[in-house]
């Protein structure tokens, strides 16, 4: 059933009586029954459920009168109405009251065995004299702070900051182009930058201060740019910079929270969409943290005093969600990742998880598969004994590095979670768990969804399509807290984005297969669906099949239009090593499609490239693939996601190279 205004309303709109409140001392325990109970009320009365667990998760500063009220469009929920509380408080204050030595942060720098442990009081104190230093130079409760920044225990301290005094924060992946940092300045329009002199990522220097230079220079709105030293090199400080260690080391310890309304922004995050403009998506204070808590908790069976290692930047929802909110409001212990996979070697994140003793490791399928290339001898030099959890984030795990993850990482004893969700989504909506005890996990599967997320699959003609063994649009049909509100200064476009496809519903923009079991198996994006003389088919299939030829590492298929089948498959591979025997591994991988799916997946074309292109967190752009093949090069679109936007003309060389054979 969609979730029109009305029933909304009359679902959610109830005042609750309250069980506690402003203590957030209550803990959250799985019911008897454990998941399906909750899964089903959460279904059926996610405003009792979702008031529930606020008091029990969260420390209130005032209760809320109202779990949920919907709005006049899907889209418009807001959560914990009358509520008011502070997140830094829920990430911090109330663990220092119990723990304040219990370790918040372990920064794994770039430097190899150099980790850096930080209790939650350290990062209390942190927080407090980097919110007082932003409140001595003017920002306020809603100003907007742009944080350029590598991973360390500053950058963390500089969002929690932010939520500290009710100053938005934009974290900006600290490997952007001026040009992007630019753009995200000028959209938001962001008062104050907090950045490092420099960052260090595998071994190399990365220029901050420079780039955060050229990318104010002619910005009307940045007053300040408060510079931190990562590294002993100086650089350049103009009237507009202040050093912000020495006026930390001048600010007091010690700094009153802001008492927030749950619906006031807490921080707003840019993601590319497939127009190619960046997309502000907003994130609320109580809905989104208490999200996030429960998630990590839940999907991870995170418990008191275990290491937490996701490896993801602070720049992505991941980092937000996964490395930031999630574990410092349980109280966890969460490790900062500053490096990279391969550096100083192939075995630099198994060895941090031997020194670390890490309990649960989340990370991306991409660098799966890249370590995967280096063989099992980097994985079994260390002693993975701690690991009980692992996760995969950020795209579909193809099954070649599921097994590999689980066989050779996790010694078969691991629990493996195939996650799906989105920057717009907050936290995880679908995962392998939590789960009955003891129940299955499909290999590559992201299967089950959690506590009121209720997932539903849509056909062509917008229609809910019932049963099991079905394929469709990915929707959600009920809101959650952790949604995102709305799209920064354009809420027009936020609602024709996710809502407008299917009125009443979430539209992810992914396609799903339901199984024959009732698991949710997702195919790809749905312009990454292509439909080949009626079949409809996802090109992460024909990716994952083709990924299982031992001399292609690398594959990325695309639809373009054929005259007789309505759409073909096009792929991109990168190969191993440079080889001879291209027209044989060619010839191979067509076998392999046509034996693990059918014939009429079998890409028409099959191009060699160097490499794929890629943004910076390891996605592959498809959709500058797709323009090449369909030769709208000339329209690129946004290509300052991308790690390195000379691959475009690479690919441009190499595909009309290719045509040029082809038609000889």
């Amino acid at each position: 059933m969609a979730l029109t205004a009305g029933r909304a309303r009359v679902l959610l709109s109830r005042p609750l009586p309250w069980r506690c409140y402003s203590h957030g001392g209550c803990s959250v325990v799985l019911p008897p029954g454990g998941y399906r109970v909750w899964q089903e009320r959460a279904a059926r009365d996610p405003a009792d459920f979702w008031a529930e667990v606020a008091h029990g998760v969260l420390r209130w500063d005032n209760p809320f009168h109202t779990a949920c009220q919907a709005g006049p469009v899907a889209g418009a929920a807001r959560w914990f109405l009358g509520g008011r509380l502070n997140v830094s408080v829920n990430c911090l204050d109330r663990h220092v009251e119990k723990s304040p030595n219990r370790v918040a942060l372990i920064w794994e720098r770039d430097e190899p065995g150099t980790a850096v442990h930080v209790t939650y009081r350290e990062l209390l104190d942190l927080t407090c004299r980097l919110a007082n230093t932003l409140k001595k130079y003017g920002i306020q409760k809603g100003d907007k702070v742009a944080i350029y920044m590598s991973v360390s225990p500053l950058s963390v301290a500089a969002m929690l900051a932010c939520a500290r005094i009710g100053a938005v924060h934009t974290v900006v992946f600290a490997g952007f182009s001026a040009e992007s940092l630019a753009g995200r300045i000028m959209d938001s329009g962001c008062k104050a930058v907090i950045t490092y002199n420099q960052g260090v990522r595998g071994g190399r220097i990365i220029e901050l201060k420079t780039t955060v230079d050229e990318a104010v220079k002619n910005s009307a709105s940045i007053k300040h740019v408060f510079v931190a030293q990562r590294t002993d090199n100086k650089v350049q400080m103009g009237d507009h910079d202040i050093p912000l260690e020495e006026e930390m080391a001048k600010a007091a310890p010690v700094c009153i929270p802001e008492s927030m309304d749950s619906e006031d922004t807490l921080f707003m995050l840019y993601t590319s969409g497939s127009t190619g403009k960046p997309k502000g998506i907003i994130h609320t204070q109580a809905g989104y943290l208490l999200y996030t808590a429960l998630t990590h908790k839940y999907v991870f069976d995170y418990q008191e005093g275990e290491v937490f290692g996701c490896v993801a930047d602070i720049g992505w929802i991941t980092g937000h969600s996964y490395v930031v909110y999630g574990p410092l409001c349980n109280g966890g212990t969460s490790v900062l990742f500053e490096s990279t996979p391969v550096y100083p070697d192939p075995g630099r994140y198994w060895e941090m998880v031997q020194r670390l003793k890490i309990n649960q490791f989340y990370g991306a399928p991409t660098s799966i598969r890249l370590l995967l290339n280096y063989g099992e001898e980097w994985v079994k030099k260390y002693d993975r004994a701690s690991l009980k959890t692992l996760g995969s984030v950020g795209e579909p795990i193809n099954h070649d590095a599921w097994q590999w993850f689980y066989h050779v990482v996790g010694e078969g004893r691991c629990t493996l979670v195939d996650t799906w969700w989105q920057t717009e989504t907050g936290g995880i909506c679908i995962a392998p768990r939590p789960s009955e005890e003891k129940a299955e996990i499909v290999p590559a599967m992201a299967m089950r969804p959690f506590f009121g997320i209720v997932p539903v699959l849509m056909n062509e003609n917008g229609k809910v399509i019932e049963g099991n063994d079905v394929s469709g649009a990915l929707c959600i049909a009920q809101p959650w807290p952790g949604m995102a509100r709305t799209i920064y200064g354009d809420h027009q476009r936020f609602v024709d984005a996710y809502f407008k496809a299917y009125p009443g519903y979430y539209f992810t923009g992914d396609g799903a297969y339901r199984t024959k079991e009732g698991y949710y198996q997702i195919t790809g994006r749905m312009d990454d669906v292509i439909n080949i003389s009626g079949h409809r088919l996802g090109t992460a299939e024909i990716e994952d099949a083709m990924a299982d030829h031992p001399e292609v590492p690398e594959t990325a298929v695309i639809g373009y239009p054929h005259k007789i089948k309505g759409e073909g498959a096009f792929a991109f591979i990168v190969l191993k090593e440079q080889t001879a025997h291209i027209d044989r591994v060619k010839e191979e991988l067509k076998t392999i499609v046509a034996s693990k799916i059918a014939k009429y997946a079998v890409p028409d074309h099959i191009l060699v490239v160097k490499r794929l292109p890629k943004t910076r967190s390891g996605k592959i752009m498809r959709r500058l693939l797709r323009k090449v093949v369909t030769e709208q090069s000339s329209d690129m679109g946004d290509v300052t996601t991308l790690d390195d936007p000379s691959v475009v003309k690479e690919i441009l060389d190499a595909y009309q190279k290719y045509k040029e054979k082809s038609s000889s």
